[in-house]
């Protein structure tokens, strides 16, 4: 059983856990999610764009814009590769 009642509640579980962030354009961040807001503005440090299971490039603190986001999930980081930055 879940221990939340609301949307926001289950992202506030999520606060200081890495998540998998998938944007409209097809890109897809992971990152530790460190704040977040009622438009699904959200913080991530340590970000990491990851295509096809691999590192791309690492981003850092990161501001995602809401509007942007498709889905957050909890990541599965031991899936993903190491690759070029």
């Amino acid at each position: 059983m879940y221990s939340f009642e609301r949307p926001l509640d289950l992202l506030n579980q999520a606060k200081g856990k890495e998540v998998l962030v998938q944007l409209k354009n097809e890109k897809q961040f992971v990152g530790k999610l460190l704040a977040f807001d009622i438009h699904i503005n959200i913080v991530l440090e340590g970000t990491k764009e990851v295509v096809n299971s691999e590192v791309r490039k690492n981003l850092g603190l990161t501001f995602v814009r809401g509007d942007t986001i498709i889905f957050i999930s909890p990541s599965s980081i031991g899936e993903v590769k190491s690759g070029k930055d």
